[in-house]
Formats: structure tokens, C-alpha cells, sequence
């Protein structure tokens, strides 16, 4: 550059993975960029301001590429997931705009083409997201990304013809490092063998530091548990080998560290040292899509805390450009269901708006062209397409419904709107009974539950909802999230034809799948929440249902029965039928199985399966076992909801309107937490003190809510220090045997209650 430079702006993208440099620095601090989309259709672009990185005189821009997404291997599916068989090419591509605006206004633009130069044989042997990464630091090359480098040897590049795919740019999060984590042992369960154990289930990778002879070669295996005999537990990964090798190059100190894989591990196992190692020699690396945070939890139950904590930690595990069903197995897919049913509790925890509104485009590509959502999103182009399972498929609706009703943004309604009908739609042509069994795809239905347990400690009796009221009750949900979205997009005509539809699914459902005594097909716990939440049920047989709920409850001992779907809903309806005190016996019981259950084998994250491991009989299922799966984690919407209190008003989208009721129970004398919302954060702190209920509340500027105070003397409730329908800002809406209901406009109250609890310590 022979003038001054105002500002210099790079546009750049691949397929494959790419990290870019300018004179020897890397520019910006995000990581396996471009991330993942439906490569046949668009990819995204990253801006980088690269200002302050050129200099007068000679710039050097440089590149490394990898596999990634594009064309490694990935996924359990035979050779449909062999390297290169994901998107139909073994050839990574880089493009790059590189725009220099000068002191004098003058535009230069730098391009991509043939005049650059690549160099194929530099330290990094290979990289692939699942096998891993080999790195031979006696092949690195100095300077090669800095002026005054003689590229000797270095050839043309290869240029390749537009492929013919949107650039967009990337709206999403980049994916960046959140944390470093330090181990907190390390053992030698076999002679040269270390096993260092981080301390938390994490998705990342290491850096190791190492002053290892020449050519050393050390091995370094990722896994989330140890065996019995303390050696690390590998068999559930399948093809996903987790598998990173470093060769030293024996000047002095060297730094390993990964860039173009990601593992799921709390343990690492160490090979090919000559010496005992101490802990300093490695720290993990944990990175996710950088979401910003939006939601706290906290209360006088430690175990909770440490669940919540569980189920961030989970979250943040499988938030990588799209949102995974878990970070280690040859797997890592958007799989739609999981997805579904831990959204709220996605949203609750951290900003999603952009990811989610991402995702759904993703959800749109993948679309077939017949109107079939597919299970997972992005889909490969794969020769055995996975589409149109109920409860993966109506993803397509229920997340960006979601999205609407948190942040109150109708354009994602619009988008996906065409995209919904035509699934609708599809699946009224092949049902036209209305009667979910055609075009069903993989046919999941409540994932995980009870029926898949095996255990001698567990109650062998039939809990999985049948398949065909699984399909038809979400047939009937999601044909109303449509009628809804036509409503709210102005389309009049389609609102009227959707929710007669819905109606009549509905009405089916009631005919074929539910008796006169309210008993719903399969007569289980899951059965009765997903009828009793979906609103498929008449007025006269809904109390019927909630009995035959709780009689299902004590056919298991107590115990919860639920699969991935049923969950959170059996929880929810619990406490909305007067139950809150049983949702918190099986929130807080430690019996198998619980969510405390896994927390007491030492679980930092959430299990895919409640029988993940089980005492004195290990391991289960290891073809299909993950330790980082956040499905059973959408309890936590339940913790939000009802321990702190915090509902969205479905009428009034984006908690411009809201509804605070906490409830207390279990074990807790006190709770806290807050919930950042679109237009402000939502503090609830309450505790129980000489049978008092005190609880303060914060609503956000140009915000109001419906405070609900529990009470055994509702007519005595306060705020601040003056009777609470009295009190500036408050306005009384009801009294009634248990509570005083309150409209409040913005700002802190401090509202106070008699309450005789009674604290439950049978857990």
C-alpha cells in the first residue's frame, strides 16, 4: 500500500472451514467459520474490519483450509456419511473481497482469484470433525503468513466456477471460545497412560504444552466418562473417534491446539509422554455460538443449582452454528425434536433470537420439495433422506412460534409461513382421515421413555404413548400454531380454513384415541400431558384426565415414566391442575430415575437417557448413549415458570406483557434468578421467613405484569409498607382463597404474604 488507509474491510467465506490472517495475525476471534448451512443452497459469509491490521507497503493475506462440515465425516449413517459424501466434493474453496478505502476516498478492491498461491504440506496433517486432528510440528513453516515470505514451491491456486449458492451473511453468533478450564487431577490408570479429568462435561478442545524430544508422538482420546476400572469410556462415540495426535518438533517448548475439530469430553486421555505429567501441562478449551446470556437461576436447593448449571452447560454444548442433539458421537445433528421441546428453556438461558432465526432458514432448506420438514436440519444430501417424523418434523412450526411469542418478532411468521403450510398440508393430503399414520417418516414418538428403561429397580409397564395419538395430537398442534400464524400475518381466509382443520383433528383425536372415562391411548403419564397441554381434550373430560394422570404417576411408584416430548409437559400440568407439590417431589427426588439421579453419579451435564448409566449394572445401550444431550434439561422452563415465577402473556407477545406466580415447594425457603427479556430484565427473588412470603419483583420500563402472591390470608398482603391494593403502580385484580392477583406497571415492589409452609424434605 503506498497510501494511508481510512478502513479496509474483508468479506469472506468457504466451503469447507477457513481461518484468515493478515501479516501473520489472525483476523477476528470466531471459530470454525463459515458454520454450517445446506452448502447446495447458500453459505454464509463473515466481515471482518481489518483496519488496524495493514500497513503501508506489502500486506500479505493468508489462508488455511479445511474439511469441516462440508466434506468430512460425520453422522452414523454407513457410507452416506463418509468424507465427501455429505455435499458431493472432496475439494475445499475459499473465496475473499478484501475492500481498501484510502485516505484520498479511493476504493481498492482485492479478490480471490488465480494469481493467489497454495502450499499443501504444512503441520497439519489432517482434520476432520469427528476423527480428529493431526498436527506434526516439525512441518511447520515460519513467516508463511507474513511479508517478505518467499512462497518457494507454492503453485497456482485452482479456481473454481460459481457454484451457484446464496451468500448471505452470517447472522448468527459466531462461534467463540467461552471458557477456559483448568483439570482438576490427573491419573495413571495404566503405565504411560493419564487420564485428566477437567472437572465438567465441555465441548471444545485441548491445548497442550509439551518440551517433548523431536518427534514424539502423543495421542490424545476425549471421553465424557471413565469405566469401572478408571480407564476412559469410549464405545458410545461409535465411528466418532474423538482422536487428536501431536508430533513435537523438539525446539524448545511447543503449544498444541486444535482448530479445525471440536470434541465432547470431561476426560482426556494422555499418551506417548516420557514423563509423569502435572495438571498445568493442559487446559480444556470450551467454545459455543456466543450467545449472550439471558436467564439466572438460583435457590436454597444446591442440587437444583447444580442442575440448572447442568443444563446451561448442556446447552451451550450443543450450540454450534446450529443447535445438536449432543457434541461427541458420530452424530451432532440439528435433530428437530430435541430441539422442540427445549427451546423456551433455550430462550429462558440466552438470547436465541438470532441463532433460532438462522436455524429456521436452515429448517427451510431442508424441506423437501413434496412439503416434508426433515428430523434434523441442515440434512446432507444423503441417498436415505430423514423426513417428516411427528414431533421432528412440526419443529418446522413450533421453534419459530417460539421465537415470535418471546421476542415478539412476527417477520420470522412471515418467513417460515409458505414453509409450515406445505407441511400442513402434506400431511392433511396423505391423512385425509385426519389420522396421522401416512408419511411419518422414522416415526419416533415420545423418545426415551419409560418403555426403553431397563432396569430390575423400574416398573416394567407399557409408558410410550401410541404412535398414531402421538403424530395426530401434534398434527392437531401444529395445524393450530398455522391457523394462528395466518391470523396474526393478516390471512383471514387461511386462519378460518386452519383452525377448522385443527378443530376437526381434534375432534378425531377425541373419537379414536380417548374414552368416555378420559382415558388416552396408552393410559400413561405421557399420554395425559401431551392431550392435557395441546388442548385436545373436551371441558368434561379434563379433570378425568388429570386423575387418570395421577393415577399413572403412582403406577410407576412415583416416578416419572415421560420420554423426550412428554417431559416438561407432564410437569407443566401438574402445576396448572393445583400439583405443583408432586412436580417438585420428582424434581427433587434422587430415586432412578430423576435428574438428581444422574447429578448424584457425578453428572455435570444433561443424559440422554434416564438410564444412561445405572447402578451396579453400568452402562446402557451403548450403540446410543450420550452424557451432553439437553432434551430431559427442558425441565428448566419449569424451574423458570413456577420456581421464579416468570410467563410469557400468550396473548402479548415478547413479555411486553407478562405474568409473574412463583410457587414455592419441595425443599426451597428461598429462590432468585432473572430472566433478560426483549425489552428488559425481569428480576424474582422470594423467601420464606417466619411464615412470611417475600418476594420482590422487577418489571422492565414500558413493560407491565400480573402478579400472582401466594397467601393463606390473601386480604393482608403488602407492598413496601402499605396495604398492596393501596400501594402506587399496584392495582388489585382478584382475591381469592389462596393468592391476591396484582397488575403492576414498571419498576421494584416488594410485596409480602402469610404462608404457612411446609417444607417437604422427602426427596
Amino acid at each position: 500500500m503506498d497510501n494511508e488507509i481510512e478502513r479496509a474491510f474483508v468479506y469472506a467465506t468457504a466451503l469447507g472451514l477457513y481461518e484468515l490472517y493478515i501479516n501473520g495475525n489472525k483476523a477476528g476471534n470466531r471459530i470454525l467459520a463459515p458454520e454450517w448451512t445446506d452448502y447446495t443452497k447458500r453459505v454464509q459469509y463473515q466481515t471482518y474490519d481489518v483496519t488496524d491490521m495493514l500497513k503501508t507497503g506489502e500486506n500479505v493475506i493468508g489462508v488455511i483450509l479445511a474439511d469441516g462440515w462440508y466434506i468430512g465425516t460425520f453422522g452414523q449413517w454407513g457410507d452416506d456419511a463418509l468424507r465427501g459424501k455429505n455435499y458431493g466434493s472432496l475439494d475445499r474453496k475459499f473465496l475473499l473481497r478484501m475492500d481498501i478505502i484510502t485516505d484520498e476516498g479511493k476504493l481498492i478492491s482485492v479478490l480471490s482469484d488465480e494469481t493467489w498461491k497454495g502450499f499443501s504440506d504444512g503441520p497439519i496433517r489432517s482434520a476432520d470433525m469427528f476423527l480428529g486432528e493431526i498436527v506434526d510440528a516439525r512441518k511447520a513453516v515460519p513467516g508463511w503468513d507474513q511479508p517478505g515470505f518467499t512462497e518457494s514451491g507454492w503453485t497456482a491456486v485452482e479456481v473454481y466456477p460459481d457454484p451457484g449458492i446464496d451468500l448471505v451473511a452470517q447472522m448468527n453468533e459466531p462461534i467463540r471460545i467461552i471458557e477456559n478450564l483448568k483439570p482438576v487431577s490427573v491419573t495413571e490408570p495404566d503405565p504411560g497412560v493419564f487420564i485428566f479429568n477437567i472437572g465438567q462435561n465441555m465441548v471444545g478442545w485441548c491445548r497442550l504444552l509439551t518440551d517433548e524430544p523431536e518427534g514424539t508422538i502423543i495421542t490424545l482420546r476425549h471421553g465424557e466418562m471413565l469405566d469401572e476400572e478408571g480407564r476412559l469410556y469410549h464405545e458410545n462415540l461409535r465411528r466418532a473417534k474423538q482422536e487428536d495426535i501431536f508430533i513435537t518438533s523438539g525446539k524448545g517448548s511447543d503449544t498444541f491446539e486444535p482448530r479445525f475439530t471440536y470434541h465432547g469430553f470431561q476426560y482426556v486421555e494422555v499418551t506417548g509422554l516420557t514423563r509423569k505429567p502435572d495438571t498445568d501441562m493442559l487446559t480444556g478449551i470450551a467454545f459455543s455460538s456466543d450467545a449472550e446470556p439471558s436467564g439466572s437461576f438460583e435457590c436454597s436447593n444446591t442440587e437444583l443449582n447444580r442442575l440448572w448449571k447442568n443444563i446451561l452447560w448442556t446447552q451451550r454444548d450443543n450450540q454450534h452454528s446450529i443447535p445438536t442433539d449432543c457434541p461427541q458421537r458420530d452424530e451432532r445433528m440439528g435433530w428437530m425434536g430435541d430441539a422442540l421441546v427445549f427451546s423456551q428453556t433455550a430462550i429462558f438461558n440466552m438470547n436465541m433470537a438470532a441463532f433460532y432465526t438462522k436455524w429456521c432458514r436452515d429448517i427451510r432448506d431442508a424441506q423437501s420439495d413434496d412439503g416434508r420438514f426433515a428430523d434434523f436440519a441442515p440434512h446432507p444430501n444423503w441417498d436415505k433422506p430423514h423426513l417428516n417424523a411427528p414431533g421432528w418434523a412440526d419443529a418446522g412450526l413450533v421453534v419459530p412460534w417460539r421465537v415470535y411469542q418471546n421476542y415478539g418478532d412476527i417477520n420470522i411468521l412471515r418467513d417460515q409461513y409458505t414453509a409450515a403450510k406445505r407441511f400442513i398440508d402434506y400431511v392433511h393430503n396423505e391423512n385425509p382421515d385426519l389420522i396421522w399414520i401416512e408419511g411419518t417418516g422414522n416415526n419416533y414418538g415420545d423418545w426415551l421413555n419409560g418403555d426403553r428403561i431397563k432396569s430390575e429397580d423400574y416398573p416394567e409397564k407399557g409408558a410410550e404413548m401410541p404412535k398414531d395419538a402421538f403424530a395426530t395430537a401434534y398434527f392437531a398442534y401444529s395445524t393450530g400454531i398455522l391457523a394462528q400464524m395466518a391470523k396474526l400475518l393478516g390471512n383471514e381466509p387461511d386462519h378460518r380454513i386452519y383452525s377448522a382443520l385443527a378443530d376437526s383433528i381434534r375432534n378425531v383425536f377425541i373419537t379414536e384415541f380417548v374414552t368416555e372415562e378420559g382415558i388416552v391411548a396408552g393410559d400413561n403419564q405421557a399420554a395425559y400431558a401431551i392431550a392435557l397441554d395441546f388442548g385436545l381434550l373436551p371441558d368434561t373430560l379434563r379433570s378425568r384426565a388429570v386423575r387418570n394422570m395421577l393415577r399413572a404417576l403412582e403406577d410407576y411408584d412415583g416416578r416419572i415414566s415421560t420420554g423426550f416430548h412428554s417431559t416438561i409437559l407432564l410437569m407443566k400440568e401438574l402445576t396448572d391442575w393445583g400439583y405443583t407439590t408432586v412436580a417438585y417431589d420428582l424434581l427433587e427426588s434422587h430415586r432412578f430415575p430423576s435428574w438428581l439421579y444422574s447429578i448424584d453419579q457425578g453428572a455435570t451435564t444433561i443424559w440422554e437417557r434416564w438410564d444412561a448409566y445405572v447402578k451396579g449394572r453400568g452402562f446402557q445401550d451403548i450403540g446410543m448413549n450420550s452424557f451432553n444431550h439437553y432434551s430431559f434439561g427442558s425441565v428448566a422452563e419449569w424451574m423458570y415458570r413456577t420456581i421464579l415465577g416468570i410467563n410469557p402473556d400468550k396473548q402479548i407477545p415478547g413479555f411486553k406483557k407478562f405474568i409473574m406466580k412463583p410457587e414455592p415447594g419441595g425443599s426451597l425457603t428461598w429462590a432468585a434468578g432473572e430472566y433478560n427479556s426483549i425489552h428488559g430484565k425481569i428480576l424474582s427473588e422470594w423467601k420464606i421467613e417466619n411464615d412470611q412470603f417475600i418476594f420482590t419483583v422487577s418489571v422492565p420500563v414500558n413493560t407491565s405484569a400480573v402478579i400472582h402472591i401466594p397467601s393463606d390470608f390473601p386480604e393482608s398482603i403488602t407492598e413496601g409498607d402499605m396495604e398492596a391494593a393501596n400501594s402506587p403502580g399496584v392495582k388489585l385484580l382478584e382475591i381469592s382463597e389462596n393468592e391476591g392477583i396484582f397488575e403492576v406497571q414498571s419498576g421494584t415492589y416488594h410485596f409480602k404474604s402469610e404462608i404457612q409452609f411446609q417444607q417437604n424434605n422427602e426427596m
